[in-house]
């Protein structure tokens, strides 16, 4: 093995994480990560894995890297156990590529993020590397948060670009400058879980998919919903809850499964704002699965998320809007202290075609002199469905307004 350097950051308060030489004792380690489902969907590594391969990369393909000086390739190493590999591959005039991969015991501890600060400082500040890029497949959003924090940004996309086991995948690209923040450049919206007045607002998750599905195709929401395909599939469904990721990760939107704290696999609607203009105003969106209708579910999901939009979303105005005939949904915004201030002539898109939309807005210092009480009216949200205004985005605008 060529002269490998070993980088250390001594945590006050926590594990070490160190940076060295891959060693023998690694292939077990190795083994164990290329095994582990993520690793093979979102890497190149062979699939099958065999302890023969692990043998091979540890004891031949990173001393010949080294050797060659095609990449610095170092094993992530916590408190004397392997967690991971990170590397610069040399693309020479100041360039590298970042690469990195956690053990699964490692993930969620902030460790691949440490170990690739060591990495990159020790690439711009003693190799004289300028600007270092960063590949992903899109929708590895673990990867992209981590680049998000160390300071890269995300670029766009190419699509059909990065080869893996013979196919072509659509990909992010990003880049950081020796002179760039190493901190994040742009908002990253969290859906916090939220519990309030009964009911619970939590992150959206895959297996959602299914009740989203029935929850668009019940009549009386795909009555309001006139952006959204009739009939509305699995493959629609799943693409709105990949898209609810990217607006957090872009910060242009935050939207919740709503859900009972005492079965909180069964979504019972939807709620979020988008169109976010920091320090000025949010739009919010709602709808319901008809398995919640008459019990409050839309009122006290919106009044929750509008709280939520003048506390964390840090807006002094939230604005709705529903179609002029929809009474249900104008109702829950009407309960909850909502003003109505006009009618958009023809800008609620429903599924007969166009129609009128009410507009409705709240300001940060009427929602906070109403009344608790006020945002708990027991006024029925029968078939409380938002209409979207017309600049809307279609996958963040459904809603039960």
């Amino acid at each position: 093995m060529p002269d490998v350097p070993t980088l250390v950051d001594p945590a006050p308060d926590g594990p070490t994480v160190t940076l060295r030489a891959l060693r023998a004792d690694d292939v077990e380690g190795v083994w164990e990560q290329c095994q582990d489902p993520e690793s093979q969907r979102w890497t190149t590594v062979p699939v099958p894995y065999s302890r023969d391969d692990a043998r091979e990369f540890v004891e031949e393909f990173a001393p010949r890297r080294w050797a060659e000086g095609a990449s610095w390739l170092f094993a992530v190493d916590v408190d004397g156990r392997f967690a991971g590999s990170v590397d610069l591959r040399r693309l020479g005039d100041g360039r590298a590529e970042v690469g990195y991969g956690a053990h699964p015991a490692a993930r969620g501890h902030g460790v691949m993020e440490r170990a690739l600060r060591l990495l990159l400082d020790w690439g711009f500040d003693e190799q004289g590397v300028r600007v270092v890029s960063w590949w992903a497949h899109v929708g590895n959003w673990a990867s992209r948060k981590l680049a998000w924090r160390l300071g890269f940004s995300c670029d766009g996309t190419l699509r059909g670009w990065q080869p893996q086991r013979g196919d072509l995948h659509d990909t992010w690209v990003g880049l950081l400058h020796a002179d760039d923040p190493r901190s994040p450049t742009t908002p990253w919206l969290e859906p916090v879980e939220t519990e309030a007045d009964g009911l619970l607002l939590r992150a959206w998750r895959p297996d959602d998919a299914a009740r989203v599905v029935e929850g668009i195709n019940d009549p009386e929401c795909a009555r309001w919903l006139g952006q959204y395909p009739t009939p509305y599939t699995l493959d629609h469904a799943r693409a709105w809850l990949e898209g609810t990721t990217a607006r957090l990760a872009t910060g242009e939107a935050v939207n919740w499964a709503v859900v009972d704290p005492a079965a909180p696999d069964r979504v019972l609607g939807s709620v979020g704002w988008f169109g976010r203009v920091p320090g000025v105003v949010v739009e919010m969106g709602y709808w319901t699965h008809p398995e919640a209708r008459g019990r409050g579910v839309a009122r006290r999901a919106v009044a929750a998320a509008t709280t939520h939009a003048f506390t964390a979303g840090g807006v002094r105005r939230v604005r709705a809007g529903a179609a002029v005939d929809n009474a249900a949904s104008r109702g829950v915004l009407e309960a909850l202290g909502y003003r109505g201030y006009g009618v958009e002539r023809l800008g609620a898109l429903v599924r007969t075609g166009r129609a009128d939309l009410a507009l409705y807005d709240v300001l940060d210092t009427e929602w906070a002199a109403l009344p608790a009480g006020s945002r708990r009216s027991t006024r029925a949200d029968h078939t409380s469905t938002a209409t979207p205004s017309s600049d809307s985005p279609s996958p963040t605008s459904a809603g039960d307004r």
